[in-house]
């Protein structure tokens, strides 16, 4: 048997839980011929369970000595291929099958909580080649993602996700699923790129720029928060009252301030 000691600098906490896998996959719901791929398999607790069901699985795995063990840990299985590289950096779109390269990737992982959004981000610029991913993060980072306007959530990492895709809250997952027991809740989340016009796509650089501007004093009053990208008479031609706040607009709301802020550009 191939040991293991977590890494805390990998931020590594191993999935167990037969029972929260088993309803993990079920909620992936592989296909055959799926082009999947898993995110820091780790130990290989959810990799296992994918390859019974899969005829092709690419892992990522940054840890050299658990990329370098994962097969043999398996008992090398057919279709496992270990890419041993940092998530962060890895070109996604390279897996797409050159036969058919509008089949999208199927992305599945337990994130390390300290790498969560930026990964996120870095997936979702890659959108164009991905059908969907469901991940297992910490509970208040899906909260997040899924939360609604008015809520203490709500802030810049929900309208940003949300604009780029559909993200769906599964099940929560208890500390005593893993090992180590992380100190924190997780959740499971799936999450759905959208396909973006390009009149709408065009809008992302102006919605990073007016959200971010919005949510770094949330308390303040748009009026107050936004003074420097957009004026009094710019908030009356939008219809959105310049003394609500931030986590009170939805994401169509934010939109119409960003072409607001493009057409001013």
């Amino acid at each position: 048997m191939v040991t293991h000691r977590p890494r805390k600098r990998f931020g590594q906490n191993f999935l167990e839980s037969e029972v929260v896998i088993r309803r993990l996959v079920a909620s992936i719901a592989p296909q055959a011929s799926d082009r999947m791929v898993e995110i820091g398999p780790g130990l290989g607790a959810l990799t296992r369970p994918l390859l019974e069901k899969l005829q092709h699985l690419d892992v990522v795995e940054l840890d050299r000595d658990l990329a370098g063990s994962l097969q043999q840990r398996l008992n090398h299985p057919p279709g496992l291929v270990v890419h041993q590289a940092d998530a962060l950096k890895f070109d996604y779109r390279a897996l797409l099958e050159e036969d058919d390269p509008t089949k999208g990737l199927r992305v599945v992982g337990n994130l390390p909580y300290n790498i969560s959004t930026p990964l996120l981000f870095h997936l979702l610029d890659q959108a164009d080649a991905i059908q969907d991913m469901h991940f297992m993060l910490q509970k208040e980072v899906v909260d997040r993602l899924t939360s609604e306007p008015n809520s203490k959530n709500y802030g810049r990492l929900s309208v940003m996700a949300q604009f780029r895709a559909n993200c769906e809250r599964l099940f929560s997952v208890p500390p005593d699923a893993f090992r180590p027991p992380p100190k924190v809740d997780s959740a499971i989340v799936r999450i759905v790129p959208k396909v973006l016009s390009k009149q709408t796509s065009i809008l992302q650089s102006a919605l990073e720029r007016v959200v971010r501007q919005a949510f770094s004093q949330r308390r303040k009053t748009l009026r107050n928060a936004l003074h420097t990208l957009i004026d009094e008479q710019q908030f009356e031609r939008s219809g959105i009252d310049s003394a609500r706040r931030a986590e009170t607009l939805s994401l169509e709301e934010f939109l119409a301030l960003a072409r607001i802020r493009l057409n001013a550009e």
